[in-house]
């Protein structure tokens, strides 16, 4: 797929900030920016309970801000790269055009530079502190994050996101492997909930910012396919999410509370992937969906379900 050419309007630069620290809280913010924290925030949450879990309890201090900080970084890093390859179709949609590079605030070249940085500091961080498995999982994310997700499936599949949100299920892979140095099938199940709930997140979204992406180039499935079609998808994967839930249960040996919380926020979830499913069946075109409600609700969701796992065990033991 060809890239998009953007407006001149999209492409203006910003107006340059009065003052030394004026400037300098411009240029600190701007950088911030290209790390897109609120969204590592969200891997954060995932990874913490994974550790938790993996120490039946909590771990030292020290190893968990040494795995979280090198999260943080990495995580940003990823963001970033991605912002220097997508400056393209950044600019000419609305929801992401006041980005950085869209708005020509950071050039490129010192884009790529500060995550290449990033990438460095996270993973010099995993292997003094935490371990090379640690260190070798957040190199991957990052990798499959940047090279798979958006240099080869974004602008080339309508299955783009679901793959590409691989990388978003990796911190669970290495919260647990910063405890241990080795993987199990806790984690695993956890991975696999937070890639069965990437779709019923990030689809919402797309279909509130269907012409945004279709302005721009991006075959994102709402783009490709009709609304039902799209909700019908967002229900088999919220199925998936929720019974992986269930499995965990047993085989992470969580009791009571984890139980509850994910069946309460379990049947909340689907519940509302079925209103969406049939407010898309009464209307294909998707004219009066209230998408975002699930996209909101969704960033709940997670959230409970993890602190459900960190809670029963520090709780419950």
């Amino acid at each position: 797929m060809t890239s998009v050419e953007p407006s001149p309007a999209a492409t203006r630069r910003a107006p340059v900030p009065r003052g030394r620290w004026g400037r300098l809280a411009a240029v600190v913010g701007a950088y911030a920016s290209l790390m897109k924290l609120r969204v590592v925030e969200l891997l954060l949450v995932t990874t913490l309970p994974a550790m938790v879990l993996a120490e039946r309890g909590l771990p030292s201090l020290g190893l968990v801000l040494a795995t979280l900080g090198a999260g943080t970084l990495a995580g940003g890093s990823a963001h970033a790269f991605n912002q220097v390859l997508e400056r393209d179709i950044d600019a000419v949609m609305h929801r992401t055009r006041r980005r950085p590079l869209a708005r020509a605030v950071v050039s490129p070249y010192r884009a790529f530079a500060f995550a290449a940085v990033l990438l460095a500091a996270s993973v010099a961080i995993m292997l003094a502190w935490v371990n090379p498995l640690a260190a070798a999982l957040t190199i991957a994310a990052n990798l499959f994050y940047v090279l798979v997700y958006t240099m080869l499936l974004k602008r080339r599949t309508s299955q783009n996101i679901v793959w590409g949100g691989v990388a978003g299920c990796v911190p669970t892979l290495i919260g647990w492997a910063a405890v241990t140095g080795s993987l199990d099938w806790p984690p695993v199940l956890l991975f696999l909930i937070v890639f069965f709930w990437t779709p019923p997140h990030y689809w919402p979204l797309a279909m509130r910012y269907r012409e945004d992406y279709a302005r721009a180039g991006v075959p994102m499935l709402p783009v490709v396919a009709s609304a039902r079609t799209v909700a019908l998808q967002i229900l088999l994967y919220s199925w998936a999410m929720v019974a992986t839930t269930f499995v965990l249960w047993p085989v992470a040996s969580l009791g009571w509370i984890f139980g509850l919380a994910s069946a309460l926020t379990g049947v909340w979830f689907l519940v509302e992937a079925h209103r969406l499913y049939r407010q898309a069946r009464r209307a294909p075109d998707g004219a009066g969906l209230s998408a975002m409600r699930l996209f909101h609700g969704s960033i709940t969701y997670l959230t409970v379900v993890f602190a459900a796992v960190m809670a029963d065990v520090l709780i419950l033991g």
